[in-house]
């Protein structure tokens, strides 16, 4: 059967869209987990043929952008991982519409927009994902967030029916959208901003450069932000009143210079990371009577 799906597969891809036993660490930013057995990287018009081929033989598929929040087990991904990212990242403007595919990296739109002086993305310039996963929980930062831009999104059904939702039909939220539940595959994303001026723009843009690089640990692998903000908490703070100030296990590491953030500090591997997730949502809930929910999402066999 598995040559059979090959040599489909190999209908639909070019020799280098495709991989076998492909190697996650280098699609995550975590640099840690196993490899997936099937690795695909469609343009927008191949993604629905590889999801049918993938119902036809019974492969488990899932979903990425740029890894920027998934840890991947160490004994890797049964199934078939399709990557969004550079073979559909296209951006254009509308007056002050900014449509983008789903693997167009935030980063780049917000440049882009800065370039045609639409503001609005300052927020998510130093967000280091995908719009497609930015659109799927509904990313934010300093005040910002996806919900506050989106005007619709273009998803691709588990049918392979391709539908446009406008905004309110994304259960919007916290971290939050009806995507996952419903297992839409995100295309593509307009973004409706405002006419700005250029040099506000990209002064904004900078100040929040700054503030990221004073206050994270961006010299170190991590996901970002671990854990989701408890209502009423912050958790960074919890975890820092909690003792847990450079907490280590294995390789994996509470970060010293923001507690908000594990990090691969030396050469982790996956379990180390999940084991210190685990140990410090007991730590905070025993001291604090709050459970931590993570905002990383745990793929793959551990």
């Amino acid at each position: 059967m598995k040559e059979e799906f090959l040599e489909h597969l190999q209908t639909i891809l070019r020799e280098d869209q495709w991989a076998l036993e492909e190697d996650m660490k280098s699609h995550v930013t975590f640099r840690t987990g196993g490899p997936a057995e099937y690795y695909v990287r469609p343009k927008r018009r191949q993604v629905q043929p590889v999801i049918s081929l993938c119902s036809r033989f019974g492969i488990p598929w899932m979903v990425i952008g740029n890894g920027s929040n998934l840890l991947v087990g160490d004994k890797g991904i049964r199934g078939l991982v399709m990557e969004i990212g550079r073979k559909m990242n296209k951006i254009s403007v509308n007056g002050e519409q900014i449509t983008a595919e789903a693997g167009a990296l935030l980063s780049s739109v917000a440049r882009h927009a800065a370039q045609k002086e639409l503001t609005g993305m300052e927020f998510a310039s130093g967000i280091p994902g995908s719009v497609g996963g930015a659109v799927v929980m509904n990313a934010g930062a300093y005040g910002g967030e996806m919900k506050q831009i989106i005007k619709s999104v273009a998803v691709l059904t588990p049918a392979g029916q391709e539908l446009e939702l406008e905004a309110g039909e994304l259960e919007l939220g916290y971290r939050h959208s009806c995507i996952p539940k419903n297992r839409y595959i995100v295309l593509e994303a307009k973004m409706q901003l405002a006419k700005g001026k250029s040099e506000e723009i990209c002064q904004r843009m900078e100040e929040l450069k700054k503030q990221r690089v004073a206050k994270q640990p961006l010299e170190f692998p991590s996901a970002g932000s671990t854990f989701k903000r408890p209502e009423g908490y912050f958790a960074g703070k919890l975890i820092q009143d909690a003792g847990l100030r450079g907490y280590q296990v294995g390789g994996a590491q509470v970060s010293e210079k923001h507690c908000g953030f594990v990090i691969n500090k030396d050469n982790a591997v996956s379990a180390d990371i999940r084991q210190l997730i685990t140990d410090v949502q007991e730590k905070v809930e025993t001291q604090f009577g709050v459970r931590l929910e993570p905002e990383v999402k745990f793929i793959g066999e551990f």
